[in-house]
């Protein structure tokens, strides 16, 4: 008889890892376990997190816009940036979050859209966590539906054509909102949806913590408003036209959660493995009953596939042939089954599942918000629907 395995080497996932890819993970995953994890379950119990702290570490590490060129961001693969989330949300969704919204959303729409003077004046900043950013999008009324947004932007006239912005409405559900030095908001325009850059002190611009969550409470997540936001011209992200360019944005976080929410997963089950193998039922291990090793079975293959979806999409991104509708699969599958094993394993640690001295709650509640974020479960369904299909049924 063999001692007992990791559920990610029943598949020898590991063996498919490169290995600066691989330095990286232990890296990310040796500070997650000496740092935050030993933290994580106060700042969420109090929903208090040392954002500004966590980010000039994680800017130490190399973390924040680690997988874009330049600026002094790290530029590792798109593997190793996964295999990065995977860790963070092993700790917690929320820790995973503050890496992805800054280099995923705020950083890359930066990098991909903005002009050399944004570009410069921000991103070297971001990279080192000095500054931090968060990413305006969703409105109150308008989350999977961006198209509908409210927020305007009209241009005071000029004789040049180079006449101030002037940004009014709300956006809500920000990560880092209220922590935030500069805010890439969305707004409406005669010319179609455009995207600004806002430094967070600008007058009219105001940032509400939102309080009484259940679900992200080591994460900072706030209501924007922007009332009569007055921007130089040279605010607007010049190569961002239409809705291409905040999905563009959304890609790449929807890229980072496929590993993440598997980070939460396999935390949840070696978690319950190390408590069944320990806990004694009816003078027997609860380990060796068959009910319980069934559960432990069914979470550790799906976890194994939703590893090799990730490590598959991941290799297609580093070749540059990563067709969108994948990635909503691989959100669509990992997020679904990552929150299934977290709900599993609470049954097997019964009443002390609930409790914050083990993570299983925490994830469970946490993989929620991640179900729904970056695109509702509904979202990706219809993605993938339209691919197949060639027809959209979004409206």
């Amino acid at each position: 008889m063999t001692g007992p395995l990791a559920p990610l080497a029943l598949l020898d996932t590991d063996s498919l890892i490169g290995e600066e890819d691989r330095a990286m993970r232990d890296t990310v995953r040796s500070f997650v376990d000496d740092r935050l994890r030993p933290e994580v379950a106060g700042w969420y119990e109090r929903a208090d997190v040392p954002v500004r702290d966590l980010a000039l570490e994680f800017g130490k590490l190399g973390l924040l816009g680690m997988h874009l060129e330049g600026y002094g961001c790290a530029g590792t693969s798109a593997t190793a940036y996964g295999l990065a989330c995977l860790e963070l949300e092993a700790g917690d969704s929320g820790l995973r979050s503050i890496v992805s919204v800054q280099g995923s959303l705020a950083m890359f729409a930066i990098w991909k859209h903005g002009s050399a003077e944004q570009k410069d004046a921000w991103l070297p900043r971001m990279a080192t966590g000095e500054a931090i950013g968060c990413f305006g999008l969703t409105e109150p009324d308008f989350g999977s539906d961006p198209g509908g947004m409210r927020t305007r932007a009209v241009q005071d006239p000029a004789p040049d054509g180079q006449g101030d912005w002037v940004l009014t409405g709300n956006k809500m559900w920000i990560t880092n909102g209220s922590v935030a030095d500069v805010a890439v908001v969305w707004a409406r325009t005669e010319d179609g949806v455009r995207g600004f850059v806002v430094p967070t002190d600008t007058p009219g611009f105001t940032a509400t913590e939102i309080k009484h969550k259940m679900s992200l409470r080591a994460s900072v997540t706030a209501e924007l408003a922007l009332d009569g936001v007055r921007l130089p011209a040279s605010a607007m992200l010049p190569e961002a036209h239409g809705l291409s360019g905040p999905l563009s944005c959304l890609t790449e976080a929807r890229f980072g959660i496929v590993f993440g929410a598997l980070g939460a997963a396999r935390d949840c089950l070696e978690t319950t493995i190390a408590y069944a193998r320990e806990r004694e039922i009816f003078e027997r291990q609860l380990a060796s009953y068959q009910l319980t090793q069934a559960k432990l079975a069914d979470m550790a293959v799906e976890l194994g596939k939703g590893m090799l979806l990730a490590l598959h999409l991941g290799r297609l991104k580093d070749d540059g042939r990563l067709p969108t509708p994948a990635i909503s699969v691989g959100k669509l599958n990992n997020t679904r089954e990552a929150l299934a094993i977290a709900r599993e394993c609470r049954t097997v640690l019964g009443a002390a599942g609930i409790t914050l001295e083990y993570p299983l709650m925490r994830h469970a509640n946490n993989l929620e918000s991640v179900l729904t974020y970056e695109g509702t479960s509904e979202v990706h369904q219809l993605v993938i629907g339209q691919a197949l299909t060639g027809e959209s049924a979004f409206r």
